[in-house]
């Protein structure tokens, strides 16, 4: 049955399923109440009917009410008492919907949070299912399923109750750490519902926040290692893109931002200890081993520039807050995990051959191109441990957050001085 079908039978379904304890109302007086909203849409597609039996409102109020263990309980869906009985029915509605979309896909909308987002978000047609919830009489375990359901999402829920089971006023004049914790963890699990229920399979994640690398295979995590991300004043942005093809012995075109901001007053000493040349109009460093892209660089399909690579500055990897390169991702034993990556690949032979090779930007198309995420998770559930660790918010990203969520500005962050470092 296709959509429009289904908005069709909607009236008759809800009508039948709902009850007759609905309120008699009529279509201009629903109108009227719902404004031109989604709500609006949400009647239109009913027929301008009546869905809200005290069956389903005691659900819903049910429901709201242990909000708490998504770190949603600062947010007032269903504020005060509604005026007519229009105003009631759709207020439940407006707020039915509007939980809906906070635990299916983030009450904060990073795309309007960030200049730059691109990680894939949740899009569930919540008018349907909130419809098809009320005819089932089945609005209480619609809204339940909607959250995530994985380990670290339990675990970060687990944490905020308990965080909070601490006095809100104690907290915030006593144990100032306990109450930044529990912002937090509510910032993480809006974070988490930001993101599709089924990751790729094959993929790597790149925690920002904790300058970590996940590779997972087949579903399966096969690889953890450090990197180096972006410094506060070269955010490394949160967004997905395609790894499609590895990239041997790299020459590094100068993005005219590090030029102006790094290499301002650099002279042709400069240039020749480093390796550069002039290209039309552009800085190019050649390859080698002090190359600032390394050996081996991992390109993703974007329109940022931004990818993943070698560097000859090792020990930045033994630093505990690895935020320090200008927005590109440098991973530790780069050379290891391209072998890695080729393996896997069934191009070991020909990585091997390119590594070897004396030219210049030998690049290797993977048969099997997977994405890449990028993600800001400074409050994570340590896989070693299995206890949800609070890393220091570099970036400042979890204060805006939070006071959407109705918590105050707070800090849990940690100072990170800016490196001159001509590396991306």
């Amino acid at each position: 049955m296709n959509y429009a079908s289904r908005l069709f039978l909607l009236p008759l379904f809800l009508v039948a399923a709902c009850g007759s304890d609905t309120p008699d109302l009529s279509p201009a007086e629903l109108r009227a109440a719902a404004g031109e909203s989604g709500v609006g849409a949400f009647y239109e597609a009913n027929g301008w009917e009546a869905v809200w039996s005290d069956e389903a409102e005691r659900a819903l109020r049910q429901a709201l009410k242990g909000r708490a263990a998504h770190g949603l309980d600062r947010v007032a869906f269903l504020p005060g008492e509604e005026g007519s009985e229009a105003e009631r029915e759709a207020a439940l509605t407006r707020a039915a919907l509007a939980y809906a979309s906070a635990l299916a896909r983030g009450f904060v909308d990073p795309g309007k949070q960030y200049e730059i987002y691109t990680v894939p978000r949740p899009e569930p047609d919540l008018a349907a299912g909130l419809a098809e919830a009320l005819g089932a009489g089945r609005v209480g375990e619609w809204l339940a399923g909607l959250a995530p359901r994985d380990a670290e999402y339990r675990a970060l829920s687990g944490t905020y109750l308990h965080l909070r089971s601490v006095d809100p006023d104690s907290s915030r004049a006593l144990n100032r750490g306990t109450a930044d914790r529990a912002r937090a963890a509510a910032v993480a699990m809006e974070r988490r519902r930001w993101l599709t229920r089924t990751p790729p399979p094959t993929r790597i994640d790149v925690n920002i926040g904790t300058a970590m690398l996940s590779y997972f295979r087949d579903g399966a995590p096969i690889d953890r290692r450090r990197v180096v991300v972006g410094q506060p004043d070269w955010q490394t942005p949160e967004l997905q893109s395609q790894f499609f093809r590895l990239v041997a012995n790299p020459t590094w075109t100068v993005p005219k931002s590090i030029e102006a901001d790094e290499m301002a007053n650099a002279g042709a000493s400069y240039f020749r200890r480093n390796n550069m040349v002039r290209r039309d109009g552009w800085i190019v460093q050649l390859p080698g081993p002090e190359n600032s892209l390394g050996l081996v660089k991992f390109d993703l399909d974007n329109e940022y520039a931004i990818y993943l690579h070698d560097t000859p500055a090792k020990v930045l990897f033994e630093e505990n807050l690895r935020h320090l390169s200008h927005g590109c991702i440098r991973v530790s034993d780069a050379l290891g995990f391209a072998r890695m990556i080729s393996a896997d690949q069934g191009l070991s032979g020909q990585w091997e051959r390119a590594r070897a090779s004396r030219g210049e930007d030998l690049f290797l198309r993977l048969p099997e191109p997977f994405p890449v995420r990028l993600l800001y998770h400074p409050t994570y559930l340590d896989p070693a441990s299995g206890e949800i660790r609070f890393a220091p918010d570099v970036y400042g990203r979890n204060g805006p957050i939070g006071e959407q969520l109705g918590f105050d500005g707070g800090g849990d962050g940690r100072t990170v001085p800016h490196v001159r470092d001509v590396g991306p």
